[in-house]
């Protein structure tokens, strides 16, 4: 989730948001006090709040040149972090070079994330990552969160926590006084498997189960599919993947006799697969497989040659479906705020 001068994380804000209002001006300066940074990083030069889409444009070639471990990805992370769900307060900071952003969700105000932190490789080493971590724990304490956290604030998040191949960013988090407690994992599927799923459909189809494709806001086959499938999502799992399934960029759905039994998502999280689901009825019909198969050739479709499946719970489902193996692994970090 980091790579700065010490370190990279993920993101939370909307360009035509009101960055630079006195009242988050305020909160901010008295943040970086409580946290202790010296006076000179809110000057203008220093640390500061992102005045605008064109910073945060700024912000996006940062992620973009740092994020190594996410090649060309790093300007849609920060597009996608900067429209967050309702309910969740945000903030950017930027140094020269740098890029911090942060947020709460009311739904845990107690728990701050500290979404993304990026360094651009040319004033690495200077201290910034660290700067912009204090900043950013001032804003968190500020707006009433009393524990900072290096992880994922789903359903809008880049990473579950700092990937373990950034180790320079997980040394930062560790010498900020940060304790490791948790670890998760994606799972990467090759894309240039056979994905057809035509006889699969055909053997559903005479089980009376019948596979649609949502598209962006719009449902190509059924009117309101997506609301529907979110709908479904709430009531069988939760809040946030209903989120993330009414925001992907690709979204698969079966159903029968016009109830939705399973889904399938890409792209709420950039490049990424997930989340997706079936209700208990369907588990024996092999309709997640179709539906995984049917995403994973939509973003090879849309040029990708892989597919990070993200957050893995079930590691063997995906290994025996698509040849998925386990791969990316994430350390998730937390500091109390004192």
């Amino acid at each position: 989730m980091v790579h700065a001068d010490d370190a990279v994380t993920p993101a939370q804000n909307h360009p035509e948001a009101p960055y630079a209002t006195a009242e988050t001006r305020a909160v901010l300066e008295a943040g970086v006090r409580e946290a202790g940074v010296r006076e000179a990083s809110v000057r203008e030069a220093s640390v500061r709040e992102a005045s605008g889409s064109a910073e945060l444009g700024d912000a996006a070639e940062v992620a973009r040149v740092a994020l190594t471990l996410d090649a060309g990805e790093g300007a849609a992370l920060v597009d996608r972090l900067a429209h967050p769900p309702a309910g969740r307060r945000w903030t950017a900071l930027v140094i020269e070079g740098g890029v911090v952003m942060a947020s709460v969700s009311a739904k845990d105000p107690a728990v701050g994330h500290i979404d993304l932190l990026a360094v651009h490789p040319d004033v690495q080493g200077r201290g910034h990552g660290r700067e912009l971590v204090r900043a950013a724990e001032g804003w968190l304490r500020s707006a009433g969160a009393a524990q900072a956290r290096f992880a994922g604030n789903p359903p809008c998040y880049a990473w579950p926590g700092i990937d373990v191949r950034y180790t320079a960013a997980a040394c930062l988090a560790e010498s900020l006084g940060y304790e490791r407690y948790h670890m998760a994992w994606n799972m990467t599927a090759d894309l240039g498997t056979d994905l057809s799923v035509d006889d699969d459909l055909a053997r559903l189809a005479q089980r009376g189960v019948h596979v649609h494709a949502a598209d962006q806001g719009r449902d190509s086959v059924a009117p309101e599919g997506r609301e529907r499938v979110a709908a479904f999502v709430r009531e069988h799992w939760n809040e946030n993947w209903a989120w993330e399934a009414a925001n992907a960029a690709g979204l698969h759905y079966a159903e029968r006799d016009g109830r939705i039994l399973g889904f399938a998502a890409w792209g709420a999280r950039p490049a990424w697969f997930g989340p997706m689901g079936t209700a208990p009825e369907a588990r024996e019909l092999g309709v997640g497989g179709v539906l995984l198969r049917r995403c994973l050739a939509d973003m090879r479709a849309a040029g990708q040659s892989s597919a990070q499946i993200s957050w893995v719970g079930p590691l063997r489902f995906y290994s025996r479906a698509v040849g998925a193996r386990a791969e990316r692994v994430f350390w998730l970090y937390r500091r109390d705020l004192a």
